[in-house]
């Protein structure tokens, strides 16, 4: 049984201790995870601690149904000591919890804190506060209304059967004038094409439309283009599996990877609908007039799909332009035809395909005629920035067996700045040879990087040989302190020399000198210049994903 550092008790004992009894307790969110927390996965469990006294929550955490009790101590501490607004910091008199397992571990955790902890059959706030999340969770609208739903769904799945993405790419646009609905005119986006992601957008504007294109192709990090995306203003529909796939303990995170859902029979996709606008973001659910406006889109696409499809299976699609009566049933069980036109934007496809290409040129232009190289440093060496005294770099030059590139430095300051690469002795000799290759190291610079997928920013250490070539050294998170810290030291020592520096490689990296390698260790020095990252003119690098075929 742990119990709370003596640290933490007399921290504890310092709050004010008040005359109220707080309700605990942790409870399944099954069926109610939407309303609690909308972006938990799985089923997860509710702890929450409740003054009885004052009637509100002073904590609550959602986590998973793994999570040991520990968790509930942990909500408690915050209770007590960062407590929800209007609570202030307080220590109660009594606890009372619906578990006997559940007082007996707080028993143990919460010695020598003068809080009584008893059991009760039942929390009456605590269950009133969860009838009222069952209310609100019964309260939410249905995703489509129940006259449409039916309609809906038997349209996407004619939609999945004649799969127009086969034919149609996303630069395909088709105009929908429907005219009703308060709807003059949607522009529906096929997606599929490339396969794994299937479904159909309308955008309830041409302008969103253009909009959201372009902010796609600029924006390159996660986090804007999740603001583009949630900037657009349309009606989606979606496709997925019946079965989450990210809870089979059983799949192979490759075989995800390869997981296309055209591979699955018809009886285990089911389709998804929604509106995504800036005011609103994303919505999982429609009202009766969005369902007949989707609803009667879908429809329209689906017969001009099977009139034109093999006018829509040409390299380059025309201007085609047709009118269908689409019947939409009534409340009474009669048909109102409504006329639609659909006509393909063969001017739209281009200017989208153009931006396309368009970004692609300057891509290419604003990239280094040289790539970035990551085969230079061995895989398990270790890789440090310090610095040597002058003293050793005089012992390195006087040894015949370690090669030095010299670049006359004048000694200032305590020493030579330098990136240390320990590794092993073959490996340190095809990495000096591999820089003997390319005529020497030119200079040394850190260059800042992303990774657009996890958001996370890095410091790049790139070296710059004198035939071009650019290799990466290392990646360092930019915000770990260690680094940083790192860094600062060696911004410092290389004004000290004027902007010199080196670089050792070193042997012995399994050896007792790992992390400390000695003179007989080092191999070779490279002298060379620390340079700024704007003189290699190469922007913030991004980690892109490698495909092989």
């Amino acid at each position: 049984m742990n119990i709370l550092p003596q640290t933490t008790r007399r921290r504890l004992q310092k709050i004010q201790q008040i005359p109220s009894v707080w309700e605990g307790d942790r409870r399944s969110l099954s069926g109610l995870k939407s309303t609690l927390d909308p972006n938990s996965e799985g089923n997860g469990e509710c702890i929450i601690w409740v003054d009885g006294s004052e009637g509100f929550v002073r904590a609550m955490d959602v986590v998973s149904p793994e999570m040991g009790p520990e968790a509930i101590v942990r909500t408690l501490l915050r209770a007590i000591e960062t407590p929800h607004s209007p609570a202030k910091p307080a220590r109660p008199q009594k606890i009372v919890v619906r578990s006997r397992e559940t007082q007996f571990f707080l028993r143990g955790a919460l010695q020598n804190l003068d809080i009584t902890i008893d059991y009760v059959p039942e929390l009456p706030l605590i269950d009133e506060l969860f009838r009222g999340f069952e209310e609100m969770n019964n309260a939410r609208p249905p995703a489509i209304p129940a006259a449409y739903e039916p309609l809906l769904r038997q349209s996407a799945y004619e939609i999945w059967q004649a799969q127009p993405w086969n034919v149609l790419a996303d630069h395909d646009i088709l105009a929908i004038e429907l005219n009703s609905c308060g709807i003059e005119t949607l522009y529906a986006c096929i997606m599929g094409m490339l396969g794994r992601e299937y479904g159909i957008i309308l955008y309830r504007s041409l302008e969103s439309l253009k909009q959201f294109r372009i902010a796609a192709i600029e924006e390159k990090s996660a986090n804007r283009l999740e603001k583009a995306f949630l900037s657009q203003d349309c009606w989606f529909l979606n496709f997925e599996s019946i079965f989450d796939l990210d809870d089979d303990e059983d799949e192979d995170e490759d075989e995800d990877d390869d997981f296309d859902l055209a591979d699955l029979p018809t009886s285990e996709i089911r389709p998804l609908f929604g509106s995504v606008h800036p005011y609103e973001g994303i919505r999982p659910f429609l009202d009766e007039e969005e369902s007949i406006a989707i609803y009667l889109g879908l429809q329209a696409i689906l017969q001009f799909f099977e009139c034109h499809e093999s006018d829509l299976d040409e390299e380059t699609i025309s201007e085609i332009k047709n009118t269908f009566e689409v019947p939409l049933p009534a409340e009474d069980k009669t048909e109102q035809l409504i006329s639609i036109t659909v006509s393909t934007l063969p001017q739209l496809s281009s200017e989208l395909i153009e931006m396309i290409e368009d970004s692609e040129d300057d891509e290419d232009n604003d990239k280094l005629q040289v790539p970035l190289q990551d085969d230079l440093v061995p895989e398990n060496s270790f890789l440090s920035l310090g610095m040597v005294p002058w003293d050793l770099i005089e012992d390195i030059q006087d040894r015949s067996k370690i090669y030095y590139q010299s670049k006359e430095i004048s000694p200032k300051g305590d020493g030579l700045p330098v990136i240390m690469i320990q590794t092993s002795r073959p490996k340190a000799k095809e990495l000096i040879n591999k820089i003997l290759d390319c005529g020497g190291l030119e200079s040394v610079c850190f260059n800042p990087g992303e990774d657009p997928f996890s958001g996370n920013h890095y410091d790049l250490g790139i070296l710059q040989m004198v035939d071009g070539s650019l290799y990466l050294f290392g990646e360092f998170l930019a915000d770990d302190p260690e680094h940083i810290q790192a860094r600062r030291k060696w911004e410092n020592r290389c004004q000290k020399t004027q902007g010199y520096c080196g670089l050792i490689v070193a042997m012995g990296v399994t050896g007792s000198s790992r992390g400390n390698p000695q003179l007989n260790d080092m191999m070779a020095l490279f002298e060379t210049k620390a340079v700024d990252s704007k003189e290699l003119a190469m922007g913030v690098l991004q980690l892109m994903p490698q495909f092989d075929f």
